[in-house]
């Protein structure tokens, strides 16, 4: 429980970045055994003022105490040795070592000509044993499902005796099922004494699992209040400086079909379906929900869409024209828009400026460029409109992409696919990791371009999102689609049921292909 020592006490800290003020002398204290959630809009200063903790960043005014010292600014190490464990929102695992060897690494001599594995064995059983954190420390962390990783990166922080944990958006790549077990882990160590800061913008999770929260808005504290004495919408509001903006989706009539997969089968290497007969039409108007728990297919679906993953079976058609081997460009130019889970992996090269992010798609447009020359003037103009239109918050144009919060990584992805007005849109995962103002945000654009008459495929594991704004929603389970249901027609916990796989339900390769089937009985 809360204590009035603070674990942990920052003092007026202030980050700057050129003209902007990321952290504007910001203080707070967190108890030993206690739970916090800071909260705040993407670019509000959460990441920077943990990277400031952790000592990734150096503060150009203000300290660091823990546990009543205070802590040299700018080394991690120096906040290691203090008590600071940081998980970070993008995992920091050597993919190719074990779990074993991903936790002692960093805590053995670096001129050691072997690890001392056995001690450290020992210690990381006793840890997995007290806080349930069960995970095989020989598995090589490429084999790990994206749960299990989070977990090493748990136990890594605990295996150095932490006493502060920071967890950036700890559930942002989670299924429900995981960030339950997740919070319900994180009340153990609570309950023993450690101290934890959780980023996240899922209100829900904050109102369930924090003692006290405190909201950032535009670099300062606005927000400091125990969680029983305030509420979801009280949050929300002091995260976005007024009234959180609602999305309602509006039925409309759907028109010709403008994406067809018939009787598509992808395998792994190993010989495994991981698309199995897989049958889906989307027409242009729409919003058609994919739900489902993470690894049953949805990323082979955006990929076999995106043109990155070929089929091994069955066809896929755009505006009518069989496509008999997607590519990443054959897609793009036949009018298919690609928003990937992944932003920085495959949405964004955060080497790159904004402005060549936004052109990257454009470029050899006569517009952009003539006898292989780009015109660099006109990819600046379209990228300062396109900043100001899609509200991306960057110092400009010439701004380092990697140096934007996750929040304005997805709208600057918005803003390259949809000012290219394409006809089928690819969602997938749009809203993981974003505040309730642009997610807000995402779903008013995904509206406006199916009004515009696109057709939008929305992938999401958020099954609120999908009764919001879509018009039909299938469920993938196994690499198959169920026959696809209106909102109205089915509730969550049938979704639930068939998203484990708990619930048999035909699948679209069992019914014909129209906008019409929405039948939910396959779902009761």
């Amino acid at each position: 429980m809360y204590t009035p020592k603070p674990a942990l006490r920052l003092s007026n800290i202030t980050k700057r970045f050129g003209s902007l003020v990321a952290n504007d002398a910001i203080s707070l204290e967190l108890g030993k055994g206690e739970m916090l959630a800071l909260l705040g809009e993407n670019g509000a200063g959460k990441t920077t003022l943990m990277n400031v903790l952790f000592g990734h960043y150096v503060p150009d005014d203000g300290r660091v105490e823990i546990h009543g010292n205070v802590i040299p600014q700018g080394s991690p190490r120096e906040a290691l040795h203090a008590g600071v464990g940081m998980v970070h929102q993008h995992f920091t695992l050597g993919e190719n070592m074990s779990v074993l060897e991903n936790i002692i690494l960093g805590t053995e001599p670096t001129l050691s000509l072997s690890l001392e594995t056995g001690a450290a064995r020992k210690r990381l059983a006793e840890l997995m044993e007290q806080f349930g954190l069960t995970v095989t420390p020989d598995a090589l962390v490429r084999d790990l499902s994206v749960g299990q990783r989070q977990r090493v990166e748990i136990l890594k922080a605990l295996f150095r005796d932490t006493s502060v944990l920071i967890l950036d958006e700890p559930t942002a790549v989670l299924t429900p099922q995981e960030s339950d077990k997740l919070f319900e882990t994180l009340r153990l160590l609570v309950d023993k004494g450690l101290s934890v800061i959780f980023i996240t913008h899922k209100l829900r999770e904050v109102m369930a699992a924090s003692d006290r929260c405190v909201v950032l808005r535009h670099g300062k504290v606005v927000l400091t209040t125990p969680t029983a004495e305030t509420d979801a919408e009280t949050l929300a509001r002091a995260m976005v400086g007024g009234e959180v903006p609602k999305t309602e989706r509006v039925p409309s009539l759907t028109g010709k079909e403008l994406l067809r997969i018939d009787g598509v089968t992808v395998q792994s290497p190993e010989g495994r379906a991981l698309l199995d007969n897989l049958n889906l039409s989307l027409h242009a108007g729409e919003i058609l929900g994919i739900a489902g728990v993470s690894g049953n297919g949805q990323a082979q679906l955006a990929d076999l869409i995106s043109g990155l993953t070929p089929p091994d079976s069955g066809s896929i058609a755009v505006n009518g024209k069989t496509i008999a081997r997607p590519t990443p460009a054959g897609m793009v130019a036949m009018g298919v828009g690609r928003i990937p889970e992944d932003r920085t992996g495959t949405g964004l090269i955060g080497d790159m400026t904004v402005q060549e992010n936004l052109g990257s798609e454009v470029y050899r447009n006569k517009e952009f460029s003539r006898f292989g020359f780009l015109n660099f003037k006109s990819l600046r103009r379209r990228a300062k409109e396109l900043i100001e239109r899609f509200d991306v918050r960057c110092p400009g144009p010439g701004a380092a992409t990697r140096k934007l919060s996750g929040g304005n990584m997805q709208k600057l992805i918005l803003a390259r696919v949809l000012s290219g007005k394409p006809s089928v849109i690819l969602a997938s995962q749009p809203t993981w990791g974003l505040d309730v103002g642009a997610a807000a945000f995402v779903h008013r654009c995904l509206m406006e371009a199916a009004e515009r008459g696109a057709g939008v495929l929305l992938i999401s594991e958020d099954l609120d999102e999908l009764f919001q704004v879509t018009d039909r929603i299938q469920v993938m389970h196994c690499g198959r689609l169920s026959t696809p249901v209106r909102p109205g027609e089915v509730d969550a916990a049938q979704l639930g049921l068939a998203m484990s796989g708990h619930r048999a339900a035909p699948h679209t390769s069992d019914t014909i292909h129209s906008a019409s089937a929405t039948t939910g009985e396959t779902l009761q």
